[in-house]
């Protein structure tokens, strides 16, 4: 059996800009991208922590070390620059991974600097 399961999460990065003109999708620092295990045009999850708003959309990836965090679209009129916002991809997995599968967790700053990963992936399935 196939289980979905959280893959990994941004946890309370700060909006730096909402683009209305853009055509979609949530722009997001690389660096933050790459310590969540989260990949250039996958789809994820955006909980806006600020006005309980939820939206699904993909990753778009921007450029390294600036913090960015753009919601693009149609999703910005849901999110504002300053909303705390958590971003999320989840993974399906067999059920021997996912009851083993840690998600990374990526902590961060105001800057939107990464402050802490709490967990690395690994799966230690039993064959």
């Amino acid at each position: 059996m196939q289980r979905t399961i959280l893959g990994g999460k941004i946890h309370r990065a700060t909006v730096t800009e909402a683009n209305l003109e853009y055509e979609g999708s949530v722009t997001v620092d690389c660096d933050l991208l790459d310590a969540a295990g989260i990949l250039a045009n996958e789809a994820v999850h955006i909980w806006d922590v600020t006005n309980g708003a939820r939206i699904t959309t993909y990753a778009i990836p921007g450029t390294r070390g600036s913090g960015v965090v753009c919601v693009n679209g149609a999703a910005a009129h849901h999110v504002s620059p300053g909303d705390l916002v958590i971003i999320a991809n989840f993974v399906q997995l067999d059920d021997l991974e996912a009851h083993v599968w840690e998600p990374r967790v990526v902590f961060v700053d105001e800057a939107n600097r990464i402050a802490e990963q709490r967990a690395e992936v690994h799966v230690h399935a039993e064959g």
